[in-house]
């Protein structure tokens, strides 16, 4: 067992942020911690990463009780806060070096994390010449140095433009084959791209704990496109299968099939075709849209 939250519940003076949170997180699995912006996500992660401690309950990490082993707890894992604090006038590997010391990290985990994190051009740049994109990596590279078992993410895409979105969503992906990932976030898209389960918090309570693959729909399928221009609907119905669309915003489309079969490659097809360019594509889990509406429509 990698994670284990029991009966977990915070207060500032008379308000109460978490209330009664319960969960488990096996190794290996990537879980995405979903909800609206001011539900607890945040101060549950200080709170696993032993920056805050709770108002009642324990957090076990490696079936060590963070109560008992801070210091050791730390040492296993990553952690990217939501600001990331990065000096900026740091040279990037001026800053790795900072942070290997601190850590105790060999210095071949430096050439390591950057070569992993794709750090690799940018490495004479000091930190504030880099896009947000590239200071999360940098933010992830430093999480990463003294190679921990879990990675503890709280928002890790916000205020980024869809190219860096992509980029870290696959950064991300591809860490997580032998990582125990904690993801937080308020967007569904980023569950849906990295994560294999979502808890989903509200007002301080977990209403829900499901693996994706239990919420899909095995007839239909949603997948959310966006172009480098407008398309005719008619055109899209080219593609087969397809049963609905909506067009979301001005170039972004919503395109329902009535199959199993993941379509992703056929709009592939359909945009060279076309001579198209995708900006953005991927499965939308619409029963994980409903769900969190459902739950959450009252935050």
């Amino acid at each position: 067992m990698s994670i284990e939250v029991k009966s977990i519940s915070k207060s500032y003076k008379d308000q109460l942020v978490l209330n009664d949170i319960n969960f488990k997180i096996s190794k290996g699995e990537v879980v995405g911690l979903l909800g609206p912006n001011g539900a607890g996500k945040s101060t549950l992660m200080k709170i696993l990463t032993g920056f805050i401690s709770p108002s009642a309950g324990e957090a076990n990490i490696n079936a060590l009780k963070l109560t008992e082993a801070k210091t050791d707890i730390q040492k296993q894992i990553g952690y990217l806060p939501e600001h990331n604090p990065i000096y900026l006038e740091m040279y990037i590997r001026e800053y790795l070096n900072f942070h290997a010391k601190i850590f105790k990290s060999p210095k071949e985990r430096i050439d390591k994390v950057i070569e992993q994190t794709k750090l690799t051009k940018e490495i004479g740049k000091r930190i504030y010449q880099l896009s947000k994109g590239y200071r999360q990596r940098v933010g992830l590279a430093a999480a990463l140095l003294h190679d921990p078992d879990i990675l503890i993410l709280d928002e890790p895409t916000t205020g980024l433009d869809p190219n860096q979105l992509i980029e870290i969503r696959e950064l991300i992906k591809s860490i997580s084959k032998n990582k125990t990932i904690l993801l937080s976030t308020h967007i569904m898209q980023e569950v849906e791209a990295i994560c294999d389960r979502v808890i989903i918090i509200n007002k301080g309570e977990i209403v829900s704990d499901k693996k994706l693959e239990d919420l899909n729909d095995s007839s239909q399928q949603v997948i959310e496109v966006e172009f480098n221009y407008r398309i005719e609907e008619v055109a899209l119905k080219e593609i087969g299968k397809v049963s609905n669309i909506v067009n979301t915003t001005r170039f972004k489309y919503e395109i329902t099939f009535d199959t199993t079969v993941d379509k992703r490659p056929d709009v592939f097809d359909f945009a060279h075709d076309k001579g198209l360019k995708i900006i953005e594509l991927h499965k939308k889990n619409k029963n994980l849209e409903s769900l969190f509406i459902d739950l959450t429509k009252d935050s």
